[in-house]
């Protein structure tokens, strides 16, 4: 544990900070504010401004349980994740901590700003993570927790190495284009194709690997 102390100070300051900006707005919010937004960026919900800590304050509980569970799962993961993974996870686990960090700052800071469309900044954001995650996704070996969990990818390591490289560029460019359609077109057309490419970045590595394991696991043709 001494070992990822600087680690979990980090993802504590990251966590901290969307509570920060909450108790810094917090006195000049009025007494109703925005808690929900519909897919165009539109509030549709609406609660008192003591909310304002809601989004943090789930941020945070999501941040540090996921924090702990990547940071140990070299520890109760059946498929006792090598030694140059463990640095690997916890590197995402600060990772998604820090993306967790700045989605609560999104929602606070959309809570002040009535006219701004949230969808502008949330679904790019969004994308970008993604696409950085395309990166990680060839670098991760078999585990229960993190990556394609199929039957065919925990069940063959050949399969689970070439369908997370397959996945890992769906992934990279897929997120890109989120980043870029979601900012640039009107939001209802930007929202369509987040779920439309985010449905495709989860469903072609699958068929890949399907393809694969009904192949015998060798590299479809």
């Amino acid at each position: 544990m001494k070992n990822n102390t600087p680690n979990l100070l980090l993802a504590l300051i990251l966590l901290t900070i969307p509570f920060g900006y909450a108790a810094y707005i917090y006195p000049s919010l009025p007494e109703t504010i925005p808690t929900h937004f519909n897919f165009k960026g539109e509030a549709d919900g609406f609660g008192g401004k003591d909310s304002i800590f809601l989004g943090p304050s789930i941020m945070a509980a999501v941040g540090l349980f996921s924090f702990f569970l990547l940071s140990n799962i070299k520890n109760f993961d059946p498929k006792r994740v090598k030694s140059e993974d463990d640095g690997m996870f916890k590197k995402l686990a600060v990772f998604l901590v820090g993306f967790l960090s700045i989605l609560g700052l999104i929602i606070t800071y959309s809570a002040t700003n009535h006219s701004m469309n949230i969808t502008k900044i949330l679904l790019p954001f969004i994308g970008i993570c993604f696409s950085a995650m395309g990166w990680y996704l060839p670098k991760l070996h078999q585990n229960y927790f993190a990556g394609f969990k199929l039957p065919w990818t925990l069940d063959n390591v050949d399969n689970w190495n070439a369908t997370h490289k397959v996945a890992g560029k769906f992934w990279l460019y897929g997120g890109l284009l989120q980043a870029v359609g979601t900012f640039f077109l009107p939001s209802f057309a930007g929202f369509v194709v987040f779920m439309a490419s985010t449905i495709i970045m989860v469903v072609m590595p699958t068929l890949y690997s399907y393809r694969m394991y009904k192949n015998g696991n060798q590299l479809p043709s």
